[in-house]
């Protein structure tokens, strides 16, 4: 059922619980339950009216890069990936993993997935930008703090009957022998592909299949989505030139802050909302931050979770 015609349905069975109540005490205890029911269906449609980009019911391409931190910084790309795979899980949506560089020593240097279902890439958008992780290194003997980051870039994955304005001669094609952990399963061959999109600088890469035709098409894939990104936030960057306003998007720029020490908590740091158990966010749960980002792009107030 829609949500309006949830909605609709709700209102109708609280004006329904209300006459009930009137005329028989005993059904008085049930209003509550109706008004909550109808509340919490407001709020859902609320969100879905902010859910209204071009590429919003598409899915989502999700590029994880380890950047300053060392191992630590390539174990937290690994957990953030683990993350968004979870939050995939817990919502029933589709995870397909595109590409993945292992570290030597631990986690990962980079990875590309694809999280496909309802409305993916109008939730995860703004998951684009730069996470910083604050704990005690485990790979410290000393046990010291160790502050690491991420960078996440979000774009949205294109169907091939949607046009993407890319000249291929702009396009720079390397290929390279794939690289990974292990080496028993790495490929001998030039099977990698990197595609570089000269006048913007976008790069892309996949190594993930021992096919080079089939590295070939997921790298143009991931820059199709990369180029219909950059097409989006320049539209947005337009609109809010009009507006007078600063551009809501957040790639390149900090937008959370993980804490393992000297408490536990996640905030972020655009919408100042903030969840007090770290390990349920690395678990999958951050549909209230996905939430959070929605409300705050579209200049509402954001409310903090207030778990412990």
């Amino acid at each position: 059922m829609a949500p309006l015609d949830e909605g609709i349905a709700a209102n109708d069975d609280l004006a329904a619980a209300i006459e009930m109540a009137e005329e028989d005490e005993s059904f008085e205890a049930e209003v509550p339950g109706e008004v909550e029911k109808l509340e919490e269906l407001i709020e859902k449609l609320k969100l879905s009216a902010l859910l209204s980009g071009p590429h919003d019911n598409t899915g989502a391409i999700i590029s994880i890069n380890a950047r300053d931190g060392g191992t630590d910084a390539n174990d937290w790309a690994e957990m953030l990936l683990r993350m968004y795979i979870q939050w995939a899980q817990k919502h029933e949506y589709k995870a397909e993993l595109l590409d993945r560089q292992d570290n030597d020593e631990a986690g990962i240097n980079n990875a590309t997935i694809a999280l496909r279902g309802p409305m993916a890439y109008g939730y995860l958008k703004g998951e684009s930008g730069m996470h910083r992780l604050v704990r005690i290194s485990p790979f410290n003997s000393e046990g010291k703090r160790q502050t690491s980051f991420a960078a996440v870039d979000v774009s949205p994955e294109i169907s091939d009957s949607v046009e993407v304005e890319i000249n291929e001669a702009d396009v720079r094609e390397d290929t390279y022998r794939a690289s990974g952990a292990g080496g028993q399963h790495v490929n001998k061959t030039d099977s990698a592909i990197r595609l570089t999109h000269v006048p913007t600088g976008i790069v892309v890469q996949c190594q993930a299949e021992r096919s080079q035709h089939k590295n070939r098409a997921s790298a143009w894939k991931m820059l199709r989505a990369r180029m219909a990104r950059v097409e989006e936030e320049k539209r947005e960057a337009e609109e809010a030139a009009k507006y007078q306003q600063q551009a809501k998007t957040g790639f390149g720029s900090q937008i959370r802050n993980y804490f393992l020490h000297p408490d536990q908590r996640v905030k972020d740091a655009r919408t100042k909302y903030q969840q007090g158990n770290f390990h349920n966010v690395m678990d999958g749960d951050i549909q209230g931050f996905l939430e959070a980002t929605l409300r705050w792009r579209a200049g509402q107030p954001v409310e903090e979770d207030d778990e412990d």
